[in-house]
């Protein structure tokens, strides 16, 4: 939806707040599906592999001279019949091979196994692939460790996205069930995912367990713990799934196990999110959407630029050269994005940032007494009247020292303004640009308003999960966010606008307050969208996890990206 759009025209954003499940829609997305219903063959066997030789002769010892009278023609068709009966039963019953690699292509199908069939066609588009293949994408991310099972045919040029299984680690109160939170015991930080990879097991039919790739990307979480611990984390981790596991594990050398860079984040998530909208992939050179996605360690945003053949007037002529440039064919197509990732941007660090520069600042005004650190303080990103203790990490050197646990109270009536002027500070936006335009901490960036005016933008993760439980709708403009965001701060006696679960949520959630002041700061202050401009919230697509994970996983469907079918053996 572009930034001309009057909201006027459309339900006031209050109108959707008497809601309590998935969010309004004012616009819908779907996924092209084929109507055909029918069956197919197994995928991972050649289609004559059990074909049975028809003999060209005939069966019994029939002379053509009539020379045999009938009863001895009746023995011999009786005799024959029983020992071709046992003939087949023997090889129905026999083993082929000691050892058998699952076969990996040339169509077929056995639709008798869950799982292992399609209603979209019967056979594969390409001989070298086959009808049905699985991809299998842990992300290890920084508050917990989640996977993602996909399962796509292949009926036609581009594989299609039939089905998502996705599991996350259980949340642990106060922090992360994610590999980070094993730093010191990279064994235990390998069997924390026993849990994902029995669902895994359960997810792919067995006989296409062997050639079903699986691969982990970790995030911003263990890109803090050191280079040290980090590697040896990753390599418990692939000797586990390697010696545990019936799934081949994508190879070193193709990241298989690794530790992700946070623009390849973007970029994935921005593939994953433009595939399932039918943006790309297919034959129609459609305009893309934009992708913000906010983590709990670092925030990604990735766009397609679109710069005028004869730009004047301040208007820039193309993309800027630099690591911000990510060059990217897919599905036939050629793009260049725009990407950056954010180390220490995502929410829980926003958070932590927000508390430290509020702490030093009342640092500033009392430098000689601490007492007030032990005294309940007032927080203006805490909603009205609501407390929250909090453990504050300030570093090595800061006067207060490396960590402070206080009790923040929010105040009377609520400061929305004063919060957001907090996550302002934290942006950085003063710092030196030496590439301009910047959009914050010197960082360069194409001004949207200029680029990527009318096209979708698309919100994730931790936007999703801060908004979509008040009952906001699928769309809304940046005002109507800081309208809300106002709301939530003034406290409960504001809230007259929310309804059973939205309601729940905020009384749980005294720093609602805050993350919404930061994201909303993000956004305007930082990216530089308009308030009129419209943003899109999602989770999900058609049923559909969206992120990096499908995007990450899309290219292991060929072999070529760094992985071989497992051998099985076969037990008589």
């Amino acid at each position: 939806m572009s930034s001309g759009v009057d909201v006027r025209r459309r339900p006031g954003i209050w109108s959707y707040f008497s809601f309590n499940s998935g969010p309004r829609r004012r616009t819908s997305v779907s996924l092209p599906r084929s109507n055909t219903e029918t069956l197919h063959d197994d995928p991972f066997e050649k289609p004559d592999r059990h074909t049975r030789r028809r003999s060209t002769g005939t069966i019994g010892f029939m002379d053509k001279g009539s020379a045999m009278n009938q009863g001895r023609q009746a023995r011999y068709l009786k005799t024959g019949g029983i020992i071709a009966f046992i003939l087949l039963i023997l090889y129905f019953i026999a083993p082929r091979d000691g050892i058998s690699r699952e076969s990996f292509s040339k169509g077929g199908g056995n639709t008798a196994e869950p799982g292992a069939e399609t209603k979209q066609c019967t056979k594969s588009y390409s001989k070298d692939k086959p009808l049905i293949q699985y991809a299998l994408m842990i992300d290890a991310g920084s508050t917990g460790s989640r996977i993602h099972v996909y399962r796509f045919n292949n009926c036609g040029p581009s594989p299609e996205l039939e089905d998502e299984v996705f599991e996350q680690t259980k949340k642990i109160e106060g922090q992360s069930s994610g590999l980070s939170a094993y730093a010191d015991d990279p064994e235990k930080a390998a069997k924390s995912l026993d849990v994902l990879m029995e669902v895994a097991k359960k997810s792919v039919p067995e006989s296409y367990q062997s050639c079903s790739p699986i691969a982990l990307k970790a995030t911003a979480g263990l890109r803090k713990v050191g280079e040290e611990k980090s590697k040896k984390i990753l390599e418990a981790v692939r000797n586990r799934l390697e010696k545990v596991y019936p799934f081949p594990v994508v190879s070193e050398e193709n990241g298989g196990v690794e530790v992700m860079g946070g623009e390849q984040e973007g970029v994935y998530a921005w593939i994953t999110t433009n595939y399932l909208l039918g943006k790309i992939g297919g034959p129609d050179k459609t305009p893309t959407a934009a992708v913000l996605d906010l983590g709990g360690g670092s925030t990604q945003i990735v766009f397609e630029p679109t710069f005028p053949d004869s730009a004047s007037g301040g208007m820039p002529k193309h993309l800027e050269d630099g690591d911000h440039k990510y060059e990217l064919k897919f599905g036939g197509r050629e793009f260049t994005l725009y990407q950056h990732s954010y180390l220490g941007y995502g929410l829980m660090e926003a958070r932590n940032n927000m508390h430290k520069v509020f702490l030093t600042q009342l640092h500033e005004q009392n430098k000689d007494d601490k007492s007030w650190l032990k005294k309940s303080i007032v927080h203006p990103c805490l909603s009205a009247k609501m407390a929250k203790e909090v453990e504050v990490t300030l570093g090595k050197d800061h006067p207060l020292g490396e960590t402070v646990s206080v009790n923040f109270t929010g105040p009377a009536d609520g400061e929305p303004a004063l919060c957001r002027g907090l996550a302002e500070k934290t942006l950085e936006k003063d710092a030196a640009c030496k590439l301009a335009p910047c959009a914050f901490n010197g960082i360069y960036q194409p001004k949207l308003d200029q680029t990527f005016a009318r096209e979708d933008v698309y919100l994730l993760s931790y936007f999703y999960d801060r908004t979509q439980p008040l009952g906001m709708p699928e769309s809304f403009s940046l005002a109507e966010f800081r309208d809300v965001t106002h709301r939530v701060c003034h406290g409960e006696e504001a809230w007259d606008v929310f309804q059973g679960e939205a309601l729940e949520e905020l009384k749980g959630r005294p720093q609602h307050c805050l993350d919404m002041s930061f994201q909303l700061a993000l956004l305007h202050t930082g990216y530089g969208m308009p308030l009129e401009r419209e943003v899109k919230i999602a989770k999900k697509l058609k049923g559909n996890e969206l992120g990096w994970c499908l995007g990450a996983s899309l290219p292991l469907l060929s072999k070529e990206s760094g992985w071989q079918c497992k051998l099985k053996q076969v037990t008589k």
